[in-house]
Parts: C-alpha cells; sequence; structure tokens
C-alpha cells in the first residue's frame, strides 16, 4: 500500500488515479473537519458533511498539477476550497441582511466552529476578506485555524514563519476581529464608520 507521501508526491504529477488514492486516504479526516463546520441548524440541513467533501474534491481535483507538498498543505488547499463552498451555498440561501448574530466565541483559542447560521458563514467570510485588504497574512492564518483546523506549529510549517511570528499574529487577528464585532454591533442603526485600522504587527 503506497504511504500517504508517496501518494501526494505521485499525484504531484497529475495522476487522476493517484490523486484519486490520496482523497480516499484523507477521506475520514477531511469529513470530520468538514462536520466540525455542519454542527448546527440550518447549515446541516441543507449541506452534509459527505457532500461538503464531495465538492471539495470535485473542486481540487479540477485544479489542473496542484503542487501537493505534504499532508499539511493538502489541508490547507482544502480550507480554502471548503470555505469558498460554505460561503457560496450561504450565499445562496441568506437573506440579503449581513448576519450580526455570528458567535464570537470562534475567536476564542480553542477555535470552536460556532457556524450556525448562513448569515455566520457570510459574515465571517467578509470579515476575512476585510482583513485580508489589511493583512493578507494574518488573514490566510485565521482561514487555516477555522476552515482548516490547523495548529499554530502546522500553519508555521505551511507558511514558512516562525511559530512566535503565527501566534502573535493570530492574537492581533483574533484582537481586531473582535473590535470589529463589536464596533458592528454598535454602529448597526448607524452609517457605517470610516474604514477600521488595520491591525498592528504586519503590513503587506
Amino acid at each position: 500500500m503506497s504511504s500517504l507521501n508517496d501518494l501526494v508526491e505521485k499525484s504531484v504529477d497529475g495522476h487522476l488515479a493517484d490523486t484519486d488514492r490520496l482523497f480516499t486516504a484523507m477521506y475520514e479526516d477531511l469529513r470530520r473537519l468538514a462536520g466540525k463546520f455542519l454542527q448546527h441548524e440550518p447549515i446541516r440541513d441543507r449541506l452534509s458533511s459527505s457532500s461538503l467533501v464531495h465538492q471539495a474534491y470535485m473542486r481540487m481535483i479540477d485544479q489542473t498539477r496542484i503542487d501537493w507538498q505534504g499532508k499539511t498543505h493538502f489541508f490547507a488547499i482544502g480550507a480554502t476550497v471548503m470555505r469558498r463552498i460554505l460561503v457560496d451555498h450561504a450565499r445562496k440561501v441568506r437573506s440579503q441582511k449581513r448576519g450580526g448574530g455570528w458567535d464570537r466565541r470562534m475567536l476564542t483559542d480553542d477555535v470552536t466552529f460556532e457556524l450556525s447560521k448562513d448569515e455566520d458563514v457570510v459574515a465571517l467570510d467578509d470579515l476575512l476578506n476585510t482583513l485580508a485588504n489589511l493583512s493578507s497574512r494574518q488573514a490566510r492564518i485565521v482561514e487555516l485555524r477555522f476552515f482548516g483546523g490547523m495548529t499554530m506549529r502546522e500553519i508555521s510549517a505551511e507558511m514558512n514563519l516562525g511559530l512566535r511570528t503565527i501566534e502573535k499574529d493570530w492574537a492581533m487577528a483574533r484582537a481586531w476581529m473582535r473590535r470589529e464585532l463589536r464596533r458592528e454591533s454598535e454602529e448597526s442603526s448607524t452609517p457605517k464608520a470610516s474604514r477600521p485600522d488595520a491591525p498592528q504587527g504586519e503590513s503587506d
């Protein structure tokens, strides 16, 4: 039986059969990750973890010659793909009102996945897009934590940055997101104020 590293290396060559075996080997891990996003209704009622993983597979397999660099990189790519699927799905079914009920428990160190409403998924995506305009590195770290379920060490290896840098950026990104959620809550009945300040630490 081919090892996971062998499957990753063979998939780099663009062999469909090897890439298919790679997904089979990683399926349960991907399904557990997907299940974290779908713990709560109503999202779970419309999108199963198996469906989310299948859609992720179809999108990832459709990309030509993904340069797989290992298990961590596999999940990093999967994080981005699952984010897009969840957001696309949520935008189709949500109301036009931008959700303000996004659960702030998502910003804890252990990264609980309290995406209980379609509006929550869209609100998180909007917040990450805003953060990316201010600090793409910090936004990527948040994406890998929330949508990839990756540890700080795994993110450090994936982004080729020191662990302390990742931890510092994660803390600053969380603090910025908390401030934005608080500001949006306070200003929900008034026109939006000026553009938010960039989080400190890293600028793009």
